[in-house]
C-alpha cells in the first residue's frame, strides 16, 4: 500500500472528525447541548440569533400577532448598543439566550477568550433585560476546547438546532420551505433577527418567512414554545 495514500487518508479522516466535533449539532464531545426538544409532543421552538437589532421590533410584532413566544440569542455588543430593544424582547415574554459578546467564531481561541466572550455577554444582557440567560448558542454553531468549562462556570446550557433557515442569504419563500420541511416534534428552528453586528440590518426575509410559517404549522396542530419549555416541558 502506498504510504502517501495511507497518510492522506488518515489526515482526511482526522479533519472530518474534527469538523464533526466542532460543527455537528448532535455532537457533545466538546460541549454538551441540545439540538432538539422532547419528541413526544407536537411542539416547535422558534429561535433567533444575532440580535437585538433595529429591525427586531418588526419581528416582535409578527410574533405578537400570532400569540407566539420564541427564544432570542442576543449578542452583547448589540445589547449594549440597543438596550431598550433587548429589554422589549424580554418584556414581551420571550426567552433570552446568550450568543457571545462579539459574535466571534470560537474555534482556535483560548479558553480564556471563550470564557470572556460568554461572561461579558451575560453581564450586558442581564443588565439590559433583567434576565440572566440560562442558554447559549455559539456563533456559527462552532464549539471549541474550553467551551465546556465556560458553560459550567456560568451555568449555561448550549442549544443548537434541528433546522436552520439560512435567512441571512435566502429569500423568504426558500426560508419558509426549509423550515416547513424541517418541522417535526421537538424541532428547534434557527433564524436571525440581526445580521451579526450590522447596524440597521435588512431582516425582511426572516420576518416574511416567519409570518408565512407560523399559520401553516398552527394549522397542522403544532404549538410554539420557548427553549426552556421544549427541552424541559412541565406537561
Amino acid at each position: 500500500m502506498n504510504p502517501a495514500l495511507v497518510t492522506a487518508g488518515v489526515v482526511s479522516s482526522a479533519v472530518a472528525g474534527m469538523a464533526w466535533m466542532v460543527r455537528a449539532p448532535s455532537c457533545h464531545l466538546l460541549a454538551p447541548g441540545f439540538h432538539r426538544g422532547v419528541r413526544t409532543r407536537k411542539a416547535i421552538a422558534l429561535t433567533f440569533d444575532d440580535g437585538p437589532s433595529e429591525s427586531t421590533p418588526e419581528l416582535l410584532d409578527v410574533l405578537a400577532a400570532h400569540g407566539v413566544r420564541a427564544t432570542f440569542f442576543q449578542c452583547g455588543v448589540n445589547v449594549r448598543r440597543l438596550p431598550a430593544i433587548a429589554r422589549r424582547v424580554a418584556d414581551a415574554g420571550h426567552c433570552i439566550g446568550n450568543h457571545s459578546t462579539s459574535h466571534a467564531m470560537l474555534s482556535l481561541h483560548s479558553a480564556r477568550f471563550i470564557y470572556a466572550e460568554l461572561a461579558e455577554a451575560q453581564k450586558f444582557i442581564t443588565g439590559a433585560t433583567g434576565r440572566e440567560p440560562r442558554y447559549f448558542r455559539p456563533p456559527y454553531g462552532v464549539r471549541w476546547f474550553g467551551m465546556r468549562a465556560a458553560l459550567q462556570q456560568l451555568d449555561l446550557t448550549s442549544v443548537f438546532w434541528t433546522a436552520i433557515g439560512r435567512d441571512w442569504n435566502r429569500p423568504a419563500d426558500l426560508v419558509a420551505q426549509r423550515l416547513l420541511r424541517g418541522a417535526s416534534n421537538g424541532a428547534i428552528f434557527c433564524l436571525h433577527d440581526g445580521r451579526e453586528l450590522t447596524e440597521q440590518p435588512d431582516i425582511s426575509s426572516t420576518v416574511q418567512a416567519v409570518g408565512r410559517v407560523i399559520p401553516v404549522l398552527l394549522e397542522q396542530g403544532y404549538k410554539f414554545e420557548t427553549i426552556d419549555q421544549i427541552i424541559c416541558p412541565t406537561s
